[in-house]
């Protein structure tokens, strides 16, 4: 068990930073400040102290104009903590801070991966350099930002020489109260993918308290045997005499902790709120206490999206993988393609999830035409639309780094063969970007038809794997499907060898299905026909086309007759209604009623396309409603606002999650510059002026990002006038833009009173602009104490309470 440390920002407050003063310049300007902070942890119970190199990084320093001296800067905190633990506490160790950048990666929003891996990687370098024990990559919030921040320090570590046993890498993500990122990321995602990708230890700092973040730390341990580490705040903040507070006792703090302990955490200490006396009571409590014994995790095949876990295996349900977004012998795709349109990509996306695809196999191999711009895009579509984990296949290595590099979760690699290229090119990057792969038994020459020389093949294939660093969790099998055209036999041959991969691998089991019935009259009975038998011999996982109602109810049939159906219930659920005698060939009986374009009303139609995030299709739409005469008024109210109302509902249900909002969001910025291009001067999308900004000393800036971009989606025009920004500013911005809303953020709990200050300028300036207020710490009672006229929890929220404030104006 080892104690790390608690808050830096606060101690560094409380020794005399000023407001506008970057904290990390402390390192090298005033050293024994930052070091007295150091010795007061260790001589308090700490076994490893945190640099003060949070915000340290290039893109950080910019706000102070500090982006040269990167290195510097973080070379200077790890001496001051190595002199700290020589003068105090030999044998203590160094973990150096990497926060987040406060940016949105692509497609949430405008940073490539690759910039910030270039900050992280930066700073990673300079804190290795400068002797850390660990890189800690903090309070991170968006799935991607720490695959960018993670590889960036796998990398430096190789680059400076190191090793695991040298330095280890941490990553630790911040949740909110519903146990998700922002980004909606829940833990036993997070943790799958920053293992597969080479984390040394992984776990949970800052937003919640102790008791809100133990059940999460259950999660995480319930997927993973990677050491754990736990970092809470002192309690949920509250407002007292319009000061921040953390209720949380040092006393009452250290009990807390130890639940958390029994959970699996390895790693604990504190973070906003915590101090030295917290660090003291947490270790004192920890020495005197028996942990639980952690359970074992037996390693298991999990792909994952942005938010949904999927395991694959033999002891699980099988799983179907969709194959329609794929242009090969698809001429209308093929062109779409080509014309940049992504609609039918969508669309087909969409469909294929509601008809029951667990995973979506993306191929964007259009003849001519370069690969890599078009899987970029379709990563960036589709993982914004749908929680459906993907499966990258393309057999060219740019395309397939490009979609795994940009891909927010644990994808599969569809495939590799064995032919040496394919191994070269493929497997590197699958152990680089943490992705599943399917191996495919083909070699140079003449195609395996013996089962045993399939077997004899993937065999060689996982072994090269293994060399590559890849395990057998990671690993899928493909048995080869052979046309039936190609000999009689092969159908058998097939079956053969998913038996045989079963006893030998276990592995998981992917295959191919209407190759079978290529060149064959009555494709899709062949098809059902075969996958019965397919799935009875140990395939997991087909890749079929999920709309093509005989095989779907083949996969349907053949799982509730093999118990993966327990009470016949999905069965009956799908088919119950059919009558026997009229049951349809390859037509899907009539089901749910499925939101589509086709509906007679243009409203309707309209609503459909942004609750799906169709942003390219909804143009047509709109300029076919403008054309129909319908007023843009109706459009806007009947069509997009009651939309967004419907995503807003589902977004706080749990059902949608800031990705999908996003898109909603643009879909609905389309229709509104359609609208503007065809009717310049339409009043009906006149919505209204807001300022925005984060308050005086808050130098983060993502919520509010996230809020204006949704606001202007949704009509209005916004006035950012970005991070730290004085009172003043705000009040002179509102009088030139005679802005009728303001709406003002902060992050960090010490800057908090600057909401109560800014309120104030705001109220003494005469101004009758009504102040909307949120931000992580944020509440509805520090709202109301701070004098506030609305208060918005989340960006949704915003976008509702605007829309209500300046519905009353009219």
């Amino acid at each position: 068990m080892y104690i790390f440390d608690g808050a830096m920002g606060t101690m560094l407050q409380a020794a005399g930073l000023e407001e506008g003063y970057c904290p990390e310049l402390f390192n090298i300007e005033k050293p024994e400040v930052v070091k007295n902070i150091h010795l007061q942890y260790l001589q308090h119970g700490s076994d490893v102290i945190t640099t003060n190199t949070f915000g340290a990084c290039g893109l950080k320093l910019e706000d102070y104009d500090l982006q040269d001296r990167v290195k510097e800067i973080n070379i200077a905190a790890v001496k001051v903590a190595k002199e700290a633990i020589a003068e105090c506490k030999p044998g203590a160790r160094v973990a150096a801070s990497m926060g987040p950048t406060g940016r949105f990666l692509q497609p949430l929003g405008n940073m490539s991966f690759d910039s910030i891996y270039d900050t992280y990687r930066e700073q990673a370098e300079a804190l290795i350099e400068g002797g850390a024990d660990f890189i800690i990559i903090e309070t991170i919030i968006d799935i991607q930002e720490m695959r960018a921040a993670l590889l960036a320090s796998l990398d430096a570590r190789e680059a400076m020489g190191k090793t695991k046993e040298d330095v280890q890498i941490i990553c630790q993500f911040s949740f909110s109260e519903d146990g998700r990122t922002i980004t909606g990321t829940p833990p036993e995602v997070a943790t799958t993918i920053v293992e597969a990708m080479g984390a040394d230890i992984v776990g949970i700092n800052c937003s919640l308290g102790p008791e809100q973040i133990k059940p999460l730390i259950e999660k995480i341990a319930g997927v993973t045997n990677l050491p754990i580490i736990c970092q809470p705040n002192a309690g949920m903040p509250q407002l007292i005499n319009k000061k921040t507070v953390f209720p949380l006792t040092a006393e009452e703090m250290g009990p807390l902790m130890l639940p958390i302990v029994d959970a699996g955490a390895t790693y604990v200490g504190g973070c906003c709120g915590t101090t030295p006396a917290h660090i003291k009571y947490i270790a004192e409590n920890i020495a005197t206490h028996t942990p639980k014994e952690r359970t074992h995790i037996e390693p298991k095949t999990i792909i994952t999206s942005r938010t949904k876990f999927l395991e694959l295996g033999h002891h699980v349900k099988p799983l179907i993988i969709g194959e329609r977004i794929n242009p090969t012998g698809r001429k209308v795709l093929a062109q779409e393609l080509r014309d940049g349109s992504f609609i039918r990509v969508k669309r087909d996306a969409l469909d294929q999830v509601e008809a029951g695809a667990d995973i979506l196999d993306v191929n964007m191999g259009v003849a001519g035409m370069d690969q890599t711009p078009l899987m970029e895009k379709a990563i960036f579509e589709l993982s914004m639309l749908v929680e459906t984990p993907l499966s990258i296949d393309t057999l060219d290595p740019a395309a397939m780094e490009v979609a795994l590099k940009n891909y927010p979760g644990r994808a599969l690699i569809n495939s590799v063969n064995g032919e040496e290229e394919s191994i070269t090119h493929v497997m590197p990057l699958a152990k680089r970007y943490g992705a599943a792969l399917l191996c495919l038994p083909l070699s140079s020459g003449d195609l395996p038809e013996r089962a045993e020389d399939r077997v004899a093949l993937a065999e060689n294939i996982v072994n090269r794997a293994y060399e590559y660093g890849l395990q057998k969790h990671d690993l899928l099998l493909d048995p080869l499907v052979l046309t039936l055209a190609s000999g009689e036999d092969s159908a058998r041959q097939t079956l053969r060898t998913l038996q045989l991969y079963k006893e030998k691998f276990g592995f998981p089991t992917v295959m191919g299905l209407s190759n079978i019935s290529f060149g064959m009259p009555q494709r899709p009975y062949l098809n059902g026909q075969f996958l019965t038998m397919a799935l009875a011999s140990g395939l997991t996982t087909p890749i079929m086309n999920p709309l093509n109602y005989p095989a779907k109810k083949a996969f349907v049939s053949s799982c509730t007759l093999l118990g993966w159906d327990p009470g016949s219930a999905e069965f009956i659920k799908e088919y119950g209604y059919e009558d026997e005698a009229s049951a349809p060939g390859n037509t899907a009986p009539k089901g749910p009623e499925k939101k589509s374009f086709d509906s007679n009303d243009p409203l309707a139609n309209i609503r459909a396309c942004v609750e799906q995030g169709e942003k390219e299709a909804i143009i047509d739409l709109v300029k076919k409603a403008l054309a129909e005469g319908i007023d843009p008024l109706d459009i806007t109210k009947k069509g997009l606002s009651e939309a967004m109302n419907v995503v807003g509902d589902k977004f706080g249900s749990g059902k949608l999650f800031l990705p999908q909002v996003m898109l909603a969001a643009e879909t609905m910025q389309s229709a509104f510059n359609t609208i503007k291009e065809i009717i310049p001067a339409s009043e009906s999308l006149d919505k209204g002026t807001v300022v925005v900004a984060t308050v005086k000393g808050d130098i983060h800036d993502l919520g509010k990002n996230i809020v204006a971009a949704l606001l202007e989606n949704n009509g209005y025009k916004i006035v950012d006038l970005g991070k730290d920004v004085d009172p003043e500013e705000i009040v002179q911005a509102i009088k030139d833009n005679k802005a009728a809303l303001v709406g003002i953020c902060s992050l960090m709990t010490t800057t908090m009173p600057q909401i109560d200050n800014t309120i104030a300028v705001i109220r003494a300036a005469g101004l009758k602009t009504k102040v909307m207020v949120g931000g992580a710490v944020v509440s509805q009672d520090y709202a109301d104490q701070a004098g506030a006229d609305i208060y918005a929890k989340d960006g949704i929220a915003a976008v509702n309470q605007a829309n209500d404030f300046f519905e009353t104006l009219k």
